[in-house]
């Protein structure tokens, strides 16, 4: 069994405790000199505490299997915003907020996510439509299948 995996049981060991049921791996990297990063995220917002405990819970099977050596760095955070939703669980909680969705063909499109499905993704966005002289602005919704879609990324307004 290699350390990834290794890392994974163990998440899944801990995700079946309360405190931590609503926790998900989104992914864990190994990079040089030692260093492992594991993005996790919840159903209702990771907070540093869980983190933080669920660190400390990875590195005492670390330092007694001494799957890293003597030196380390074990980093355990959240995804954070601008990094791309990866699984169809991050989208339910970032319905009401606004996305941009490359897709596979085509160009990106942006909207604010209203629904989620086990085949699509629904975005709602302003469009302009010329009837006559005059130009009409409608609110239009758009399903976006998750098939079509390459990335998705939480965008960020400061307006």
């Amino acid at each position: 069994m290699n350390l990834e995996e290794k890392i994974v049981e163990l998440l899944e060991e801990k995700f079946k405790e309360e405190e931590f049921a609503d926790c998900f791996l989104i992914e864990i990297k190994l990079h040089k000199h030692n260093k492992l990063d594991i993005f996790l995220d919840s159903d209702t917002g990771i907070t540093f505490q869980k983190c933080q405990r669920i660190s400390r819970y990875l590195e005492s099977y670390i330092d007694e299997g001494g799957w890293l050596g003597e030196k380390y760095v074990i980093e355990v955070s959240s995804p954070g915003l601008t990094r791309p939703l990866k699984l169809r669980r991050q989208y339910f909680k970032n319905i009401g907020r606004k996305v941009e969705v490359n897709l596979l063909e085509g160009k990106p499109m942006a909207g604010k996510l209203i629904e989620v499905n086990e085949e699509a993704i629904v975005i709602e966005r302003e469009e302009k439509f010329k009837e006559g002289k005059k130009t009409i602005k409608k609110m239009i919704q758009i399903p976006i299948p998750f098939i079509n879609i390459k990335k998705t990324v939480v965008t960020i307004s400061y307006k």
